[in-house]
């Protein structure tokens, strides 16, 4: 059994979901200690029972310590299975991050897989549905992975209550990347949106991101007001994403009180920018996200990144831990180019 030490790096709830991701994808039992010990309220918040109920189903395995404010857990997988599913979060806890640890199980699975999530759609250290729907499943889909997200309902903090749908096809090989990145930008696109809010809140962001995507020449971001059923309680975001000749960038900011609307617009396109200038193929965030599958991909991949995040740096000892692949980190010029050799 591979015992993880859950304090490792930033301590956060990332190297639990993705331990027990690869625990299912390579059948190998782990032992999860130290959960979240970087954080404020350490052990399993709801969010983070969620996942592994959702990984243990998938692939038919038994959890022990599963319970909120539990440190410690052990995972056994069993065997993979494809179906419906359904879990709700019962707090504003992120559906995406249940995703993040359940979605390569799911594309293991020896059949299709249907997910109905509710919980939060747009909230605090996560990625915002709109990120994952527009950046993160097309860079699967270069991999020859394929899911499609449906958005039923917009949840925020403190509620949550937002829904999403997630199908799944099964894929019995994961194709491998090769990207060195690219200056040009074929076009800039965005989603700003607010619910249960004033109107003219996505018009600001659009706005103050529109001045500092100044020099691009395709940019079009569309302005998304939710109320009534189509959102629980208040909130916002903005997402952008870039096409380029070699894939996808993309960069978000969330609404919170008392942030300026166009700030939310200057931060997302800040970061935007600095990726495409960089020339890099994948955003910060999207690199330790990928990491997990390009580790069972059919053969070895790289891609170029601007920072070397502290997410980055604990999926790669993760990785390690588990004997999934050997991950090399190297500068090249203003960016860093990342190399991924699976053991398969």
């Amino acid at each position: 059994m591979i015992t993880v030490d859950g304090s490792y790096g930033e301590g956060g709830g990332q190297i639990l979901r993705i331990a027990v991701a690869l625990s299912a994808l390579r059948a190998a039992p782990v032992v999860v200690t130290n959960i979240r010990a970087g954080r404020r309220n350490p052990g399993l918040a709801a969010q983070h029972v969620t996942a592994l109920e959702a990984v243990a189903s998938l692939s038919g395995g038994e959890v022990d310590g599963l319970e909120i404010g539990s440190k410690e857990i052990a995972f056994r997988p069993g065997e993979t299975r494809g179906g419906r599913r359904a879990f709700e979060v019962g707090t504003a806890g992120s559906v995406t991050l249940v995703l993040q640890a359940c979605l390569p199980v799911a594309f293991s699975a020896p059949a299709p897989v249907r997910l109905r999530l509710t919980g939060g759609t747009d909230v605090r250290w996560s990625p915002p549905l709109d990120y994952f729907a527009r950046v993160f499943l097309p860079i699967l889909r270069r991999m020859g992975l394929h899911a499609d997200v449906e958005l039923l309902r917009r949840g925020y903090y403190p509620r949550g209550g937002g829904v999403v749908e997630v199908s799944v096809e099964p894929a019995a090989r994961w194709s491998p990347i090769q990207a060195d990145g690219s200056r040009a930008a074929r076009a800039i696109r965005g989603i700003a949106h607010v619910s249960n809010l004033p109107a003219d809140i996505p018009k600001r962001m659009k706005h103050a991101a529109l001045r500092r995507l100044h020099g691009f020449g395709d940019v079009k971001i569309e302005e998304r007001v939710y109320a009534g059923d189509q959102a629980i309680g208040q909130g916002g975001a903005l997402v952008l994403w870039a096409e380029t000749e070699q894939g996808v960038l993309g960069s978000s900011s969330l609404a919170e009180r008392a942030k300026p609307s166009e700030r939310i617009g200057e931060e997302a396109a800040r970061e935007l920018r600095a990726d495409i200038e960089a020339g890099v193929s994948f955003d910060i965030h999207a690199a330790d996200q990928v990491l997990v599958y390009l580790a069972h991909a059919t053969g070895p991949s790289a891609f170029t990144v601007r920072e070397v995040s502290g997410h980055l740096t604990t999926m790669i000892w993760l990785l390690d831990r588990f004997g999934a692949a050997d991950v090399t980190v190297a500068r090249d010029g203003t960016r860093y180019r990342i190399s991924v050799v699976p053991k398969l």
